[in-house]
């Protein structure tokens, strides 16, 4: 089976055209060696390939006949990316909301105003207390 309809299969994206894109910019490779969509993928290959700042790296166990279900997964794939991976994924979404909560999207002028407003307060009330 070719490596975009197996990955399409298995589903780790959601359309074969997603692979092949992947394809084109060597993000997924079998056996160590960058893949083409029209690669072949035979049982006991392995496939590295990186999708949302995670580097997969699955074993081929078998080949599916068609696009299966998700309990039926693991039946075709042994999944061997590392657990770091995925905690590394979850440190930099809590980073990135520790910096500004989703949404919110850059200050206004009147939250800048209000912030320069708060900051000159908060060194106004540490040059009372230096007596």
């Amino acid at each position: 089976m070719r490596v975009d309809k197996y990955l399409w299969c298995v589903r780790y994206y959601k359309t074969r055209n997603m692979v092949t894109e992947a394809c084109k910019k060597n993000h997924i490779t079998v056996n160590g060696q960058v893949a083409k969509p029209s690669k072949e993928v035979f049982a006991t290959d392995k496939i590295t390939f990186r999708k949302d700042q995670i580097t997969h790296t699955i074993t081929v166990l078998d080949i599916p006949q068609n696009r299966v279900g998700a309990k039926l997964v693991d039946i075709y794939r042994k999944d061997e990316t590392p657990i770091e991976a995925f905690q590394h994924l979850e440190l930099l979404k809590l980073s990135k909301e520790h910096y500004r909560k989703h949404g919110e999207g850059r200050p206004t002028k009147k939250d800048r105003r209000d912030i320069d407003d708060f900051n000159l307060d908060f060194e106004n009330d540490e040059d009372e207390t230096d007596y």
